[in-house]
């Protein structure tokens, strides 16, 4: 029985503090990655280019936890806008749920961008056939 209580107090003396330092370097290089990012979007410039939206998407992750015998869950989704530049270059961007919204799959106009950090999307205004036409009456008036 003595046996069984040093194995306890050398398993808590040896694994627990490597596996406190492992956990703690994963958030470090985690941070650390956030901030380089950071600092190199920092460091491009800010472009605004003519682009087209080619493509749409989300991603809808669901986390449950579960709690004294309960269940509790919760969805988070991410909205991405794939564009096209003017140069053929196609570049995707996390965006928030309005903007998604706002934007449809052939939507053409203004991208700015700064690195990899989505700054924003100013459309060009679209003309219905009716709107043209009109317009086009307009003269004759």
């Amino acid at each position: 029985m003595g046996t069984d209580s040093f194995w306890m107090f050398d398993f808590i003396g040896t694994v627990m503090p490597i596996f406190i330092i492992v956990i703690i370097g994963i958030l470090l290089l985690s941070a650390g990655k956030g901030i380089l990012r950071w600092s190199s979007n920092n460091k491009q410039p800010q472009l605004t280019v003519g682009s087209s939206i080619v493509s749409k998407r989300n991603e809808v992750k669901q986390h449950q936890n579960y709690q004294n015998d309960q269940i509790s869950s919760y969805t988070r989704t991410c909205y991405y806008i794939t564009f096209e530049v003017d140069s053929g270059d196609r570049i995707e961007f996390v965006v928030n749920g309005e903007e998604y919204g706002l934007c449809a799959e052939g939507d053409t106009g203004q991208l700015t961008f700064q690195g990899t950090r989505y700054m924003g999307f100013q459309r060009n205004p679209r003309f219905t056939r009716q709107e043209n036409a009109h317009s086009q009456r307009r003269g004759y008036d």
